[in-house]
C-alpha cells in the first residue's frame, strides 16, 4: 500500500516536472537564446551571437517607454490599493454567511476573458458610451467627455482588470488579523487613525505587498489595454514587445526586451521576499 502511494506520488511529480519543462523551461530557454541572436529579413533569426539587442534597450526612446510603463503600473497599483483595502476590510468584517457571496462577486469577472471585458469598457467610456449618456441625461455635463484614447482610459482599464488581484490577498491578510490587537490598541487610548496606521496596516503588510506585486507585475505587460483604450500615445513595455515580434518581426530584440522585463519582475519579487523576511523578523522581535 505504501509502495503504491509512493509510486503514485512519483508519477504525479514526474508529470508536473515534465509539463513545466516542456511548456515553461524550454520556451524560456528559447527566448533567452533568441535574445542573443541577430535579426534576419528572410528567416527571422540568424545564428550570429550578439549583445546588440540588449544594448538597444539603452536607447532613450525605450528607456522613456520603460519609465512610462512603471509610472502607469505604479499609479494603477496605488489606485487598486486605495479602492481594494477598504473593500477587503469591510468584507473581512462582515458576518461569515455574507463573505462567500461577496468574494464570489469579486471572482465573477474572471469567468470572462479580460480582452472581452476591455472591449466592454470601450462601450462604457466612448463619446457616445453609457457613461457620457448617463451624465448628459442627469445634466452633470454639457458635452460628452473625451475619455477614450487617453491616459485616463488606460488607467481605468488597468484598475478594472487588476482590482480583484489586489482584493484577494488583502482579504486573506485582514481575515487572519487577530481582533485582540485592535481591542488592545483601543484600551490603550489609540483613536481609529492610530489603530489603523500603527496596528492594522503593519499586521496586514504581507497582504499589501503581495497584492501590490500581483497588480504591478501584470500591469507592465498588458499591451492590449493600452492598444484598445489608450491609442498610440500611451505605450507600455508590453506594446514594444508585441510590435517588435508581430509588426517589425524583430524577434531577437523582442526577446531581449521580454528578458529585461522578466529580470525587472524578478528583482521586485526578490524585494518582496526580503521585505517579508524583515517583517517576520520585526514581529518576532516585538
Amino acid at each position: 500500500m505504501i509502495r503504491q502511494k509512493l509510486n503514485l506520488q512519483n508519477a504525479i511529480i514526474a508529470l508536473i516536472v515534465s509539463w513545466l519543462t516542456l511548456f515553461v523551461l524550454i520556451p524560456n530557454l528559447m527566448i533567452i537564446g533568441t535574445s542573443f541572436l541577430t535579426r534576419d529579413e528572410a528567416n527571422l533569426i540568424e545564428l550570429t551571437f550578439t549583445f546588440d539587442n540588449y544594448l538597444r534597450l539603452l536607447d532613450p526612446l525605450y528607456g522613456k517607454v520603460m519609465m512610462h510603463s512603471f509610472y502607469m503600473a505604479i499609479i494603477a497599483t496605488l489606485l487598486c490599493l486605495v479602492i481594494g483595502y477598504p473593500f477587503a476590510y469591510i468584507v473581512a468584517k462582515m458576518p461569515e454567511k455574507w463573505r462567500p457571496f461577496m468574494l464570489f462577486l469579486v471572482i465573477v469577472p474572471f469567468w470572462t476573458n479580460s480582452l472581452i471585458r476591455t472591449y466592454g469598457l470601450k462601450i462604457v467610456l466612448g463619446t457616445q458610451g453609457i457613461l457620457n449618456k448617463s451624465l448628459l441625461a442627469m445634466d452633470i455635463i454639457d458635452k460628452p467627455l473625451r475619455i477614450m484614447y487617453t491616459e485616463t482610459a488606460v488607467m481605468i482599464g488597468l484598475v478594472y482588470i487588476l482590482l480583484p488581484f489586489m482584493i484577494l490577498p488583502l482579504y486573506s491578510a485582514i481575515e487572519k488579523l487577530d481582533n485582540t490587537y485592535i481591542e488592545a490598541a483601543r484600551d490603550l487610548g489609540a483613536n481609529k487613525w492610530q489603530t489603523l496606521t500603527r496596528v492594522v496596516l503593519p499586521l496586514t503588510m504581507p497582504g499589501i505587498i503581495g497584492g501590490c506585486l500581483l497588480v504591478l507585475l501584470p500591469a507592465l505587460g498588458m499591451f492590449y489595454i493600452s492598444d484598445l483604450l489608450g491609442g498610440a500615445k500611451n505605450l507600455l513595455i508590453g506594446n514594444v514587445i508585441k510590435s517588435q515580434v508581430l509588426n517589425a518581426r524583430d524577434w531577437p530584440f523582442g526577446a531581449a526586451t521580454s528578458i529585461a522585463l522578466t529580470i525587472a519582475m524578478a528583482i521586485m519579487l526578490y524585494a518582496y521576499y526580503r521585505a517579508g523576511k524583515l517583517l517576520n523578523r520585526k514581529v518576532e522581535l516585538d
